[in-house]
């Protein structure tokens, strides 16, 4: 979830601290920067010397299938006539439980459906 939102907010803002991840996710800034302790010791993020917050390439490689997970499946619940609201919401779930094999077989629905 972290790892998605820092992707979400360099996209959106360009730079990110973790002041910007606790307004995003309405998390106490306390709680993100245990997070983002824990995340650079685990080698998925880095921050440079003016505290703004960098993926590595590992956390870089998460966040790139966590957000396709959501995206992907935002998009069909919103195509089944989902709000969009709910599907967001609804995707945030999921992305985080389905099996690879069950989000390869939405992803090749979706695309089969796009046509």
């Amino acid at each position: 979830m972290y790892l998605e939102t820092i992707l979400v907010l360099r996209n959106r803002i360009g730079a990110v601290r973790s002041i910007d991840i606790a307004n995003e996710l309405d998390y106490s800034k306390p709680s993100v920067s245990v997070a983002m302790k824990n995340l650079r010791e685990n080698g998925y993020i880095e921050t440079d010397g003016d505290g703004y917050i960098l993926l590595t390439g590992k956390g870089e490689k998460i966040a790139m299938s966590v957000y396709d997970r959501h995206t992907t499946i935002s998009q069909l619940l919103m195509r089944l006539g989902v709000n969009q609201k709910t599907a967001v919401e609804d995707a945030c779930r999921i992305e985080h439980v389905i099996s690879e094999e069950t989000f390869q077989k939405i992803k090749e629905h979706g695309a089969e459906h796009q046509e």
